[in-house]
């Protein structure tokens, strides 16, 4: 007999887990049954970082983590940050620090440190901020305009 599940809340919105198997990457949950293709997929291992969410706040590969581990938590993707006022800060730092490119990576970026400044706030040092973003990859920019850009986003919040 199927248990009930309680499921998640995603961006501010509830749904249901029923039907998701318990071995379900959240990454394929997110992207395949809910339409949130702004989680990308990259290398499936948990080494680029373009997968990045966030699950109660912190940054969570969803490529390596599984529906069913957090189920009842709140998840926000990049379509959830635009109601974020941390959020709207880094995004904007990343426009307008051409810190885009051809946008792959963008999401796991934005998302890692949106959760990085809200755990820690605008005090964190410039070594963190590289540190901290350093298991986000990027095959486009050089990191020079996402470090600007990140750079930014902590003055912007300071």
């Amino acid at each position: 007999m199927a248990r009930a599940r309680r499921g998640l809340e995603v961006n501010g919105h509830r749904r249901s887990l029923d039907g998701v198997p318990d071995d379900e990457r959240l990454l394929d949950t997110l992207r395949g049954r809910w339409r949130l293709t702004g989680t990308k997929e990259g290398c499936r291992s948990g080494g680029c970082g373009a997968c990045t969410v966030l699950v109660e706040g912190r940054p969570t590969l969803s490529c390596l983590t599984l529906s069913s581990e957090v189920e009842g938590s709140a998840v926000t993707t990049i379509e959830g940050i635009a109601s974020d006022a941390v959020g709207r800060v880094v995004r904007t730092a990343f426009e307008r620090e051409g810190a885009l490119q051809c946008g792959y990576c963008t999401p796991g970026f934005v998302l890692a440190l949106v959760g990085l400044l809200k755990e820690r706030g605008a005090r964190v040092a410039s070594e963190t901020l590289v540190e901290e973003l350093s298991g986000n990859l990027c095959r486009c920019t050089g990191y020079v305009s996402i470090r600007r850009a990140a750079e930014a986003a902590r003055e912007a919040l300071g």
